[in-house]
């Protein structure tokens, strides 16, 4: 077959992943909760991993939410510590890895541990530039654009922006997202079908690919996938 032939089309430059399923990936194993979390730890790894070697500059990917804060103490408890431990490796492994870390979300009502984690990798890594991870950590989408709507009023108040001025771009500034492309595509496995307040106001326009696989087993091959379907979509943006 030509070269041609065999050369796979471009990624999109940004991706978004609402990572989904551990629990009853668990579940079905006999497992507790937290082994499926461990379990999705790995897979982020591997997409993560992947997205470097095809050229990806940003992924942006729900680790947790504001709304996850319902669940068990226990299994809250494990999230935190499986987000501690592979932070505490991305910053032994930055150097090697050249990985751009930033938090999206509401971090003060983490631990203080695992805070000031998530601001020494944002802080160590800013030098990086081969390919972003943004962390959606704490994070809820209307909680953002609140936060962002408070941030924008003070500046108005403190006469730094008028407010007959105000456009979508400027406001984006004041996003956990300022200064970042809108992802091309936004992938959900698990086999539900809702954004579950991941970043509304950044995805009005992208390309959504919902997959029955559980994150766990979520594999290059189904990123692939992912792609292939968005490269098949016929993005108007409004347009006839």
């Amino acid at each position: 077959m030509a070269e041609k032939e065999l050369k796979k089309p471009a990624p999109p430059r940004h991706i978004a992943i609402i990572m989904d399923g551990n629990g009853r990936w668990a579940k079905k194993r006999g497992l507790p909760r937290t082994a499926g979390h461990s379990a999705g730890g790995e897979a982020f790894r591997r997409t993560a991993n992947y997205c470097r070697t095809l050229g990806v500059e940003y992924l942006t990917v729900y680790a947790f939410s504001t709304e996850n804060w319902k669940r068990s103490e226990e299994e809250v408890s494990g999230i935190m510590r499986l987000l501690t431990k592979y932070l505490q490796e991305a910053l032994r492994d930055m150097e090697k890895n050249h990985v751009r870390f930033r938090f999206f979300g509401d971090l003060s009502r983490l631990n203080p541990k695992l805070r000031k984690l998530c601001l020494d990798a944002q802080s160590r890594s800013d030098e990086y530039h081969e390919v972003q991870v943004n962390f959606c950590l704490n994070y809820g989408g209307r909680d953002e654009i609140i936060r962002g709507i408070q941030a924008y009023v003070r500046d108005v108040q403190a006469g730094k922006a008028d407010v007959n001025a105000l456009t979508e771009t400027g406001f984006s500034a004041y996003l956990d997202s300022a200064g970042i492309p809108d992802p091309e595509l936004v992938i959900r496995p698990s086999g539900e079908m809702r954004i579950s307040n991941f970043l509304p106001w950044q995805t009005v326009y992208s390309e959504f690919v919902f997959m029955d696989v559980l994150w766990p087993d979520f594999s290059p091959e189904d990123l692939d996938k992912a792609i292939e379907e968005y490269h098949r979509r016929n993005r108007r943006f409004g347009g006839a």
